[in-house]
C-alpha cells in the first residue's frame, strides 16, 4: 500500500511541475512581446474578453499566461 501511495504522490507531483513549467514558459513567452503599460479602463466582452493586445498592466501578463493553457481567470 505505502508503494501505491508513493507512486501516487510522485504521480501528482509530476503533474504539478509540468504545469509549473508551463505556465513560467507561457508567462516567459509573453514578456517578449512588447506591451505598454497602460492604467486607462477598457470594457471587455465576458467571457475571453481582453485588453488591446499592445496594452495592460501586470496582472493582464498572468491572464494571458493562463489563458495559453485554456484557463479563464476573467
Amino acid at each position: 500500500m505505502l508503494i501505491i501511495s508513493c507512486i501516487f504522490f510522485l504521480h501528482l507531483l509530476s503533474a504539478q511541475s509540468t504545469f509549473h513549467f508551463r505556465l513560467a514558459d507561457s508567462a516567459f513567452t509573453l514578456t517578449q512581446q512588447k506591451v505598454i503599460y497602460d492604467l486607462s479602463y477598457f470594457s471587455i466582452a465576458y467571457p475571453n474578453g481582453d485588453v488591446p493586445r499592445d496594452r495592460g498592466v501586470c496582472t493582464d501578463v498572468i491572464i494571458r499566461a493562463y489563458r495559453k493553457l485554456n484557463i479563464d481567470l476573467h
